[in-house]
């Protein structure tokens, strides 16, 4: 029974880890069709969102049936809520990526600043590579590792405040970007808020190890509320 347990729970981690791949490469395609002003890219984004969302429906209702069934001890326990409490930040992440997505979709030939845009491709580069390694570190269970990424949220924070002052220096100069350079703000805001989640993903890291909340940022997003 036991084998049976640890090979459930292992496809459990390989389900979150499949969630948080495709919620890395919605991030990615969101602001690349931003960027690129590709609304077909922007569209695939807003149409795959329901299949991260089905994906966590899949995670949290094997969970259950894990607890309900097994009634594992406590320290697998810790580590079946902490998968259930990490899969929804990644859902809020995708949420983001849509929210990225349809500004691309709503803005009609606007006026346009290069150079900021790079910016914003360069700061969602750094953001999916957060992503990325912090999904490595939650299957791993590497402390060590989620401290560190933690620590670059406020590296992606003064990202986004920089660009969403440049952008807002620039709208004065010139008022034929307002609405668009609107939209960088929309952007920078919405990856900042990922990486956010990043840190959320980490601080669940921790617990999983130690049984212990954490807050490596404190302005955070973690829901304290748990097992």
């Amino acid at each position: 029974m036991r084998k049976v347990f640890e090979e459930e729970l292992n496809s459990l981690h390989s389900q979150f880890y499949q969630m948080g791949l495709m919620v890395s490469e919605s991030i990615y395609l969101s602001v690349k069709g931003f960027v690129a002003h590709d609304k077909a890219i922007a569209e695939k984004v807003v149409n795959n969102d329901h299949l991260i969302n089905e994906q966590q429906v899949k995670i949290e209702t094997k969970s259950i049936e894990l607890i309900a069934l097994q009634q594992p001890v406590t320290s697998d326990l810790r580590r079946i809520i902490t998968i259930m409490k990490a899969c929804a930040d990644l859902e809020r992440m995708g949420d983001h990526a849509v929210n990225i997505a349809k500004a691309t979709i709503r803005v009609k030939g606007n006026k346009k600043n290069l150079d900021i845009e790079n910016d914003l491709a360069v700061m969602a580069e750094k953001v999916k590579k957060l992503v990325e390694r912090s999904l490595t570190a939650f299957i791993e269970a590497d402390v060590t590792e989620a401290k560190k990424i933690a620590l670059k949220d406020d590296k992606i924070d003064q990202l986004a405040f920089e660009l969403q002052k440049r952008t807002l220096n620039e709208m004065k100069k010139d008022s034929e970007l307002i609405f668009g350079a609107a939209n960088y703000i929309f952007v920078a805001g919405n990856l900042e808020r990922i990486s956010d989640y990043v840190t959320n993903l980490c601080e669940w890291i921790v617990y999983l190890e130690s049984g212990k909340i954490t807050e490596l940022n404190t302005h955070n997003t973690l829901d304290n509320n748990v097992f």
